[in-house]
């Protein structure tokens, strides 16, 4: 029997890159993104199924129902400034789109996932969801959110064959993290060209972006059957970052 996976956010960045790959280990693939082109350009590619949905509208999310084997919380967005500057409504979106979407999502898979005896929750979380950064109060504060969301995911579905666990990349290369650079010059007084070195990848050992593909590889083990001890847990993808 072939399993569905569903993957937010997964019209291009991170998402799309876990749903080539999950599609190329014999997923069904469900590509959720809010960009109608995005989605069915990916869905299309891996022989998928396009979901158009705006995660962020979680009122109407309630009642939409959700039945796969595997979820890939994924979606997200930025914003950077100080926190007496950020915008209440900025702070609510990232909130909404990165905490409570993800929680309202697996509501509705788990009793899907319970009756089969097996599933997999997976939170694209970050390195944020660890360690904290000046001006990104939404943002770190959601994905710290998430990453006690998930954990209670994994005590809840240890019974029930359901397994849960946070994937914690640093910078990643995707549109997400491009757009951040111009914010994070001028938030920091300094050229978009010094950013990824002075700012993204400071704490970093390896002084690199990290590569869609390669969380992509992360994903692809922790749905997979002989990951089915690893449960509850954040595993760090960061170059080193916190490892200090």
């Amino acid at each position: 029997m072939t399993r569905t996976a569903i993957v937010t956010g997964g019209g291009s960045g991170i998402g799309a890159a876990v749903a080539r790959r999950l599609a190329a280990d014999g997923l069904h693939v469900v590509v959720a993104d809010r960009d109608e082109q995005a989605a069915h350009g990916v869905a299309d590619e891996v022989g998928g199924r396009a979901w158009v949905v705006d995660l962020s509208d979680t009122a109407a999310l309630e009642a939409v129902p959700v039945d796969c084997d595997v979820l890939v919380n994924n979606a997200g967005v930025q914003r950077v400034a100080p926190v007496h500057e950020l915008a209440p409504e900025d702070f609510r979106l990232i909130h909404r789109l990165m905490l409570e979407a993800p929680f309202l999502l697996a509501r509705a898979a788990l009793p899907g996932m319970y009756a089969r005896g097996w599933g997999r929750v997976v939170n694209i979380s970050s390195a944020h969801g660890l360690r904290a950064s000046a001006f990104k109060s939404a943002y770190v504060s959601a994905k710290h959110g998430l990453e006690g969301l998930s954990k209670v995911v994994a005590l809840e579905g240890a019974g029930h064959g359901v397994t849960s666990n946070c994937v914690n990349p640093g910078y990643v290369r995707t549109p997400l993290v491009e757009a951040q650079i111009a914010d994070q010059a001028a938030t920091h007084g300094i050229g978009e060209d010094e950013v990824v070195e002075q700012v993204m990848l400071a704490r970093s050992a390896v002084k690199r972006l990290v590569e869609p593909a390669e969380v992509a590889a992360l994903v692809a083990f922790l749905v997979s059957d002989d990951a089915g001890m690893v449960t509850g847990t954040s595993y760090t993808m960061d170059g080193g970052w916190t490892a200090q």
